[in-house]
């Protein structure tokens, strides 16, 4: 790569510090624009009230930036942190970091959580939070040496941009031999990302039994974008390499006996549940088409008869078996699959064999039913180019749905799409898009806008009817929604877009529990449900853990639980597993309080940003109820019996427009009352705001927070 040898802009030399209980007390700090480079000390405050990982991130965030300061403003932040349980190797799921910033798609504040390498070995290197700011006036590549304790800034080579061609080339150019590449961890993103307000970023891992380095992704809310408006190319962080300990924790026995455990419950178990090592989350397909909740043609259905062509049979036949797909050492879930070998058939990497990360179940619903593709071929492809090119999957496919249905309605057609044919299934022309939006050509920089933006800009040409364009819009704070159908799951509506960042699924899961199980069936009993499992999520955010392996492979005895939903025996493992990392007195009931704090202040952090209120909580019709006759026609039987039972209205001999006019006031106010429960369970004014007893009661009464709180409350 660095052919006549590497330009060093900066270089800063460090004492190491080793880690201590999961920390090590310390924050890298980079300036991109003035080459600054320095170490800061975690206070103590800090680190009781924010934990790490997430916590760590929206405290330096909110620290460096002001109430207005844009997403492209050289003061923006890009923070990296772990948490004090990440990078341990005795239990499953541990190498997570998260990612937080101001988003460049929603103008708030956004958190990615991701797997790979980069996390684990910043801390390795000697800092528990990695802050970005500044912008630089050309490429640069940021190198931490966690071998000789240094920090580089690299004036970046002419290369290619893309993750996939990237990763290998500074993976080659920072490993002096082969065995040193399983030590090397980068972070980068891809074209698209330089051309749209939605890219994502990279994190890179190497996989052993391939010997190829493949890559994990932290994918909402625009960081790719944020990362190459600074003018970074890419992070790479090199260690000795992973041993036992290096987390220097209190109790390495109690960590490895329940390590233990969970791999038992693993091998036995595994393939008798969710089959996670050989289909990983794709095993989801066919159990969502199979309860009506799988997003098909921009979430307008929740199946589709051509659905068993891309269900998890078909994932198995084309992952890679009986090879450990873990994205960190030691985990056992192995479910990063892998599609090897596939022959690109567009694009500028055509007929290249390429290894393929996925597709996940995002994935295959996103990019096949939900635009009306059936193809796995086509999943594929679109899944490779999205992660080299830096796109977030989940986002691109509600973009493209949406797009689809559009086109459909006449909002759309070729003229102004460019000459693209963007009906439902249109494979073909799907991927020109993204290769457009790659190369900044055409109608892909228009798809690269995102919904919201494409919602408003589309009413502002009078290309559609307002409302109409609004129903359809799955976004909600500007973030495009998930695959899952919540329709008929009150619970998942907020779930959803109750959340503090947007529609990702990371807050709360809900849907079973609330459609399928019947387990939460009052409004009291979903706001628990909103209370609980979006501060137990928070919390694998804020200590480096990934979320699968809690309750993707359940203990024999789960279902004889008081709550088997929380899978107590799991979290029990938790509590141990902090305690024995940290030494710190923990239960289950302090996991909740850890992350209640966190979790208010990033809803103060979004009222600091003029978000955080009833209105942002609003959802489009779509997440909720049947937009078009075709739609509710679909499920005519199901809707018409629902307004007997539980609206107590005869549909009898009445057209399908006064049905569903019917059934859209009843649930646009059964979503109203849910937002009423869950305020108050969660402690909140009915404007969504956080009342100031109950951030004194919880330890978040920082007199920032309540300067802004006051002013809402006088408003």
């Amino acid at each position: 790569m660095f052919k006549e040898g590497k330009r060093v802009l900066m270089r800063w030399d460090y004492k190491w510090t080793p880690l201590s209980k999961g920390y090590t007390d310390k924050i890298l700090y980079i300036n991109a624009g003035s080459g600054e480079i320095k170490e800061k000390d975690v206070p103590p405050v800090m680190k009781e009230k924010f934990i790490g990982g997430k916590g760590y991130g929206l405290r330096l965030l909110w620290d460096a930036t002001k109430p207005e300061t844009k997403w492209n403003d050289p003061e923006n932040e890009i923070i990296i942190s772990s948490g004090p349980i990440g990078g341990i190797t005795q239990y499953s799921g541990t190498g997570k970091s998260l990612v937080v910033s101001i988003s460049s798609h929603t103008d708030s504040v956004i958190d990615s959580n991701v797997g790979g390498f980069f996390g684990p070995f910043l801390k390795f290197s000697g800092f528990d939070a990695l802050e970005l700011q500044g912008k630089a006036t050309s490429d640069i590549i940021i190198y931490i040496n966690g071998i000789d304790h240094y920090v580089e800034i690299i004036e970046a080579p002419e290369t290619d941009v893309n993750s996939h061609v990237l990763v290998e080339e500074l993976t080659d150019a920072f490993a002096d031999h082969e065995n040193e590449k399983r030590n090397i961890g980068i972070v980068s993103t891809g074209a698209a990302a330089e051309h749209s307000l939605m890219g994502m970023l990279n994190f890179s891992f190497y996989d052993p039994k391939r010997k190829k380095i493949r890559l994990k992704q932290a994918g909402r809310g625009g960081l790719g974008t944020v990362f190459r408006d600074k003018r970074i190319l890419a992070l790479v962080c090199k260690i000795p390499g992973v041993k036992g300990n290096l987390n220097n924790v209190v109790d390495l026995a109690a960590i490895s006996e329940r390590g233990r455990r969970f791999n038992r419950e693993m091998r036995e178990l595994d393939d008798k549940q969710c089959q996670m090592r050989q289909t990983g989350t794709a095993h989801l397909m066919e159990i969502m088409n199979d309860h009506d909740l799988l997003p098909v043609m921009n979430f307008k259905f929740g199946s589709h008869p051509e659905a068993y062509k891309i269900d998890s049979s078909v994932w198995k036949q084309n992952f890679t078996q009986n090879i450990n797909d873990g994205c960190w050492i030691g985990c056992n879930m192995s479910c990063s699959k892998g599609v090897d070998d596939f022959e690109l058939q567009t694009g500028p990497y055509k007929g290249q064999k390429v290894i393929v990360d996925g597709p996940e179940y995002e994935n295959a619903a996103g990019l096949g039913s939900n635009c009306g593709m059936f193809d796995p071929g086509y999943i594929i492809e679109a899944n490779f180019y999205c992660d080299t090119y830096g796109m977030d999957t989940i986002t691109w496919a509600t973009v493209l749905a949406f797009l689809m249905e559009c086109y459909e309605n006449g909002v759309l057609n070729m003229k102004r799409t460019g000459g693209l044919d963007l009906r439902f299934g249109n494979s073909k022309d799907a991927l020109e898009l993204l290769h457009q939006l790659a190369r900044g050509e055409g109608f892909g920089l228009t798809a690269g806008l995102g919904v919201r933006k494409m919602k408003n800009l589309f009413i502002k040409n009078g290309w559609g009817e307002a409302g109409f364009l609004a129903d359809i819009a799955m976004e909600n704070k500007g973030l495009e929604y998930s695959q899952y159908m919540s329709k008929e799951s009150l619970a998942q509506q907020g779930g959803y877009a109750m959340t503090n960042k947007g529609p990702q699924h990371d807050e709360a899961w809900l849907i079973f529990m609330d459609m399928v199980n019947n387990q939460i069936p009052t409004f009291e009993d979903k706001a628990e449900a909103l209370h609980y499992f979006p501060l137990f999520r928070t919390w694998f955010g804020l200590v480096g853990l990934c979320k699968l392996p809690w309750n993707d492979v359940e203990p024999e005895t789960n279902a004889l639980s008081d709550e088997p939903a929380k899978v107590p025996e799991h979290v029990d493992n938790y509590v141990t597993i902090y305690k024995a990392v940290t030494g710190r007195e923990f239960s289950k009931e302090r996991l909740i309080e850890d992350s209640e704090r966190v979790y208010n202040f990033q809803r103060i952090f979004n009222l600091r940003r003029g978000f955080g209120t009833r209105e942002h909580d609003k959802q489009p019709y779509r997440a909720a109820g049947p937009v078009t006759a075709e739609e509710y026609e679909s499920r005519a039987e199901r809707y018409d019996k629902q307004m007997m039972e539980k609206i107590g209205v005869d549909p009898a001999g009445k057209p399908t427009e006064e049905k569903m006019k019917i059934v859209r006031k009843h649930r646009e106010e059964q979503y109203e009352s849910l937002l009423d429960a869950v305020y108050l369970r969660r402690g909140w004014n009915n404007k969504g705001i956080p009342k100031i007893e109950f951030l004194k009661r919880i330890g978040m009464d920082l007199p920032e927070l309540l300067e802004i709180v006051k002013d809402y409350q006088q408003s």
